[in-house]
């Protein structure tokens, strides 16, 4: 009875296996969940107008957000992507245009860039931060150079999928070209963002490799035993 909930605890074993990006990404579902309203909303504006466009695109995040929740999948994504396009059709009505639709998007990879880029500066690399954060192995880190050095790469590679999604897309969005941008926000979604974990891979692999290291080569704490037959050793007194 005790074997399952130990094996469960090895959290700090460098054995346990990681995530793949697959699976960090929300898995194949999660690809599809993110690209069910935005397909919708196009093929709905060109056969039926915007009005029919934005509730389309409304009621398919709400119906994924129900099926996920039936499914006893993550929430989170599931909360945060119905208030995504729930957000971008607000915008899609106030502006009148189906173009609309994607201006929040095109800004929020804006922010993010912005968000990611300063973190760097600051020396709090946000892919190093947030990774740690989640599996809770504390600041080490921050004090090995090469490690925030890796992170620092993984942060701005990151950084840079948010600024390529924003140049192209904020193109696209001035030249007009609903269906392209559409398409532009797909591909440059979790496919883009994939390249960008690959090169966060790279730097946890890289970190806690070292940091494994370092910990191995540390001397082990005395235990209080040991303290004492070393004291003992050293105050004894000595044979007549």
């Amino acid at each position: 009875m005790t074997e399952p909930a130990s094996s469960e605890k090895k959290t700090d074993s460098g054995d346990e296996p990681q995530p793949t990006l697959l699976e960090q990404m929300g898995g194949v579902s999660g690809l599809i969940y993110s690209s069910v309203p935005v397909i919708v909303f196009v093929l709905a504006n060109a056969f039926f107008g915007l009005t029919a466009a934005i509730w389309t695109s409304v009621g398919s995040a709400v119906a994924i957000t129900v099926l996920r929740v039936v499914r006893k999948e993550p929430l989170q994504p599931a909360i945060s992507g119905f208030f995504g396009v729930a957000i971008a059709a607000f915008i899609a009505y106030r502006t009148g245009s189906a173009k609309g639709f994607f201006l929040f998007g095109i800004y929020a990879s804006l922010v993010y860039c912005g968000i990611f880029v300063l973190s760097v500066v600051v020396r709090w690399p946000i892919a190093g931060v947030v990774w740690n954060v989640l599996n809770g192995t504390g600041q080490a880190w921050r004090k090995d150079k090469p490690s925030r050095y890796g992170y620092d790469i993984a942060t701005l590679a990151l950084a840079l999928v948010f600024a390529a999604r924003f140049v192209v897309q904020r193109w696209l969005y001035q030249e007009d070209y609903t269906g392209w941008l559409a398409f532009a926000k797909i591909a440059m979604g979790y496919p883009l963002y994939a390249l960008g974990l690959l090169v966060v891979v790279w730097a946890v692999r890289r970190s806690d490799k070292r940091l494994k290291a370092q910990a191995e080569d540390e001397p082990k704490p005395e235990t209080d035993a040991e303290i004492e037959a070393r004291l003992r050793e050293k105050y004894a007194a000595p044979e007549a």
